[in-house]
């Protein structure tokens, strides 16, 4: 069974930078986008970050584009997100998602597969 296992939340103070990581086992991690998404406190899940599993596309939600960059290394079968200029409004709890060779990139429900979550908490 495939897993995703996230790594490298915590607590940062405003304008800090953070890195999160999604290590995959027993998946194909070339053949997959990958995801991130976050869901804050009472909110509701909201996509990231994606890379596609080919090309030079990075997608990003608008409100972390240019602070935010995502990127893979196939050869290690990880996933990484660089946080930087932190905010209060990035506390949530961040999820890497899997989604095999797909064009949904933006559906969380076309993903196949999710980590357990890393909790990021931005002080003011």
């Amino acid at each position: 069974q495939a897993q995703l296992i996230e790594s490298g939340g915590g607590v940062v103070q405003a304008g800090g930078s953070l890195r999160l990581s999604c290590a995959a086992s027993e998946l194909a991690f070339s053949d997959y986008d990958m995801a991130w998404f976050r869901q804050g406190p009472g909110k509701e899940r909201e996509f990231v970050a994606v890379i596609p599993w080919k090309g030079p596309s990075r997608y990003y939600e608008e409100s972390v584009s240019g602070r935010f960059t995502i990127s893979r290394s196939n050869a290690n079968r990880t996933m990484y997100l660089q946080m930087n200029s932190l905010k209060p409004d990035d506390t949530a709890v961040y999820y890497c998602a899997a989604q095999y060779r797909g064009d949904y990139y933006f559906r969380q429900d076309k993903y196949d597969y999710w980590g357990q979550g890393t909790q990021v908490t931005v002080s003011s």
